[in-house]
């Protein structure tokens, strides 16, 4: 996923109201730019550190910038527009990066299912061998310690419990049901779930895979040119 146009470099200063962030412009201006990440961030707000942020080129737009990169206290690239991730898995089933999800002939998004009114992020069929019906679950993961170890969520999550659940109702109704962690962390090298942030999800998570949901996690390749998925890495549970 090439950055088009190329991502602008700037310098984070706070973050703020959940939505905003505040950085300093290579010329010295201070703006207001758009923060796409509901999650506490924990460990990749820097104060003063380089970031890189995208810009519509839209005046009229009221932040016409968006905080695309942050760089973390270990020095490493995260990628903390979590709504990249959902793009960047798809991307990589279709380029057939993802071996474990290869074989299918169409991939729809956003469609409706389960029993709490959810939205899978990528529903596949028509494999060539597999007639089940594949839901795919997509988590970005950007929260990282020093041990290069990845971790979800960031902060308590009953949006991520409630599709644990519904993956679990999926396999028992015969079909595929996959969690996919996209790590947009260079300093990432597994993932795990938080259990001291949401012991609640961690619980889910195992039972999930009792039940016959599958795990996997990819790690991504990130310059301020572009972003992809190029790596698969192992979840620890």
């Amino acid at each position: 996923m090439k950055y088009l146009p190329i991502l602008q470099p700037a310098t984070f200063l706070r973050r703020y109201k959940r939505f905003l962030t505040d950085v300093r412009l290579p010329d010295g201006k201070e703006v207001t730019v758009h923060c796409p990440n509901t999650g506490s961030m924990k460990n990749c707000l820097v104060e003063n550190s380089p970031c890189w942020v995208s810009d519509s080129q839209n005046d009229k737009r009221k932040y016409r910038y968006t905080w695309e990169l942050a760089t973390t206290p270990c020095g490493s690239l995260a990628s903390v527009n979590t709504g990249r991730a959902n793009k960047l898995v798809q991307e990589a089933i279709k380029n057939g990066v993802v071996p474990e999800l290869s074989g299918y002939q169409t991939l729809e998004t956003e469609k409706k299912y389960g029993e709490q009114n959810s939205r899978i992020d990528v529903l596949l069929n028509n494999h060539l061998k597999d007639k089940r019906t594949c839901f795919v679950e997509v988590k970005s993961v950007t929260l990282a310690e020093s041990s290069r170890q990845g971790f979800f969520p960031d902060a308590v999550s009953t949006r991520g419990q409630k599709h644990l659940q519904e993956l679990i109702h999926v396999v028992e109704s015969g079909n595929r049901g996959v969690l996919f962690f996209c790590a947009q962390h260079t300093g990432i090298d597994s993932v795990s779930p938080a259990d001291e942030i949401d012991p609640k999800y961690g619980d889910l998570l195992r039972q999930a895979v009792s039940a016959g949901v599958e795990v996997i996690a990819y790690k991504a390749c990130i310059t301020e040119q572009e972003i992809y998925l190029a790596k698969k890495i192992p979840v620890l549970l």
